[in-house]
Parts: C-alpha cells; sequence; structure tokens
C-alpha cells in the first residue's frame, strides 16, 4: 500500500491537533499504521533537554543522536529547516499508511498531491481556505460550514469521528484502485 498524506490546516488554536488526535485513534482502530508530522514554528524550540546526555552529544557537534529507552526511540537531527523539502521529511514516515501534517501551511497549501482537511473557527476562515488550499478533502471544526453550500462536505468530527474517518479511508482506497 502506497502511503497517504493529509495535511490538517487551520488557524491557532483552531482543532487541527484535536483533528489528527482523532483520527489516529479511529483509523488506528481500523488497522492503519499512522504517522503524524507536527511544525513548530518556535525559532529556538528543542525537543531535546539542556542538560541531557543526548544535548550534550548535539552541543559537541554531533548531527544525529538517537536515544534509546525501554519503549520508545528517539532521533533527532540538527537540520536548517529552511532547506529541508517535503519529500525529506515524509521520507521519515514511509513504512505508514497515512501521514497526517499539521502545520506547513505554505509547503503543503496549493500541492495538489495532498488533500488537506480544513479546521475553521469562522465564515472567513473557510472562504479563505477555499482561495489558499487545494485541494479540500473536508472542513472539521468549531464553525459549521453546512450553511454557506460549498461543494466541500462539513464534518463535526466531536460529535461523528467515523465519518470523518470513512471520507480518509474512501480517498485512500480511491487513490489505490
Amino acid at each position: 500500500m502506497e502511503t497517504t498524506v493529509i495535511a490538517v490546516v487551520g488557524s491557532k488554536s483552531s482543532g487541527k491537533t484535536t483533528t489528527i488526535e482523532i483520527l489516529t485513534k479511529e483509523l488506528t482502530r481500523r488497522g492503519y499504521k499512522i504517522a503524524a508530522i507536527k511544525h513548530i514554528p518556535e525559532p529556538n524550540f528543542t525537543i531535546d533537554t539542556e542538560g541531557k546526555d543526548t544535548w550534550r552529544f548535539a552541543k559537541s557537534g554531533a548531527k544525529t543522536i538517537v536515544s534509546v529507552a525501554s519503549n520508545e526511540m528517539a532521533t533527532i537531527e540538527k537540520v536548517d529547516e529552511e532547506s529541508l523539502t517535503l519529500k525529506e521529511i515524509l521520507k521519515k514516515c514511509r513504512s505508514s499508511d497515512i501521514v497526517f501534517i499539521e502545520g506547513f501551511r505554505e509547503l503543503v497549501g496549493k500541492k495538489s498531491s495532498i488533500q488537506k482537511i480544513v479546521v475553521v473557527k469562522s465564515e472567513d476562515e473557510a472562504f479563505e481556505a477555499l482561495k489558499s488550499f487545494k485541494p479540500i478533502l473536508a472542513f472539521t471544526g468549531p464553525y459549521s460550514t453546512e450553511n454557506l453550500n460549498l461543494k466541500v462536505p462539513y464534518v463535526d468530527m466531536l460529535k461523528n469521528p467515523e465519518k470523518i474517518a470513512d471520507i480518509v479511508e474512501k480517498t485512500i482506497r480511491k487513490g489505490h484502485a
């Protein structure tokens, strides 16, 4: 099965993480292997902890640091985000059936090979999304777009998580027919 990539986009605090969490839970239950990519725009953010051995390895010049614990393994790669391509990022998830991307608006915006689920908080956000993102698989979030008569379905993922998972699953089947 080829990996399906779906971007979950929307404004700050719109429900993007919750959407990915709900989809991951439902699609994992259905047997899919899920990967999630999160863009963290804060310039000095690090997943590492100052003073820990992995941090010390990086400070001494290591570009790749792997830490292995009893039930997880983490790879920290020191990179220049500006030079990263989406293809390079997605290579990290090649053993997954579905990859959800949160963030990277500019990188995924009009990339037609990546379906988008748009999480909206207002009518203005919905109309702006129609201009900014192609193709849109579904709308979700605190603002219902149902009364706007758009060609894109709206799903209340909190009340109906199965329906949004069905839309994703239908897209996967269509893409692999």
